[in-house]
């Protein structure tokens, strides 16, 4: 099944535009409120990525989720380096799979995120919760979870 999320038209360039921006001093304070920028390196090919990504701050970590390639070559107990509020540093990574984590967490992230949810197609009931079979389709399509420790 295809990823549910939707990607900008001009993603790339978009991407290139934040991550030149989270270089730059002062501004990178004010865009680590909403994003971090996760440094991956590709298991099989080597290559770098470099991944702008909104998160949800829960107590000492941040939660980020992407049903997207990239997240695949992160993996539990294998920290990565990461750009939060203009600050380069590591951190522990704990990938969540499973249906009921990413549930779970993919509900939190779209509570606190509009435009997470907006991004992933999770729609909300009357009462302003998560709709709990977009939360589920978001799942089946290959969302994971990931759960970063910044060291």
């Amino acid at each position: 099944m295809e990823p549910r999320a939707q990607t900008l038209r001009f993603q790339a360039i978009a991407n290139w535009i934040v991550r030149a921006l989270g270089r730059t001093p002062l501004v990178n304070r004010a865009l680590g409120r909403w994003l971090v920028t996760v440094y991956v390196v590709g298991r099989k090919s080597g290559r770098r990525y470099t991944v702008p990504v909104a998160y949800t701050q829960h107590g000492d970590s941040l939660l980020i989720g992407t049903p997207f390639a990239w997240g695949r070559n992160l993996r539990s107990g294998e920290p990565v380096e990461i750009r939060l509020k203009g600050r380069r540093r590591r951190a522990d990574v704990q990938v969540l799979t499973d249906e009921s984590s990413v549930v779970e967490h993919y509900s939190l992230m779209a509570r606190d995120n509009r435009n997470f949810a907006n991004f992933n197609k999770i729609g909300f009931d009357a009462d302003g919760n998560p709709d709990p079979s977009d939360l589920h389709l978001a799942w089946a399509s290959g969302a994971r979870a990931i759960v970063l420790t910044p060291l």
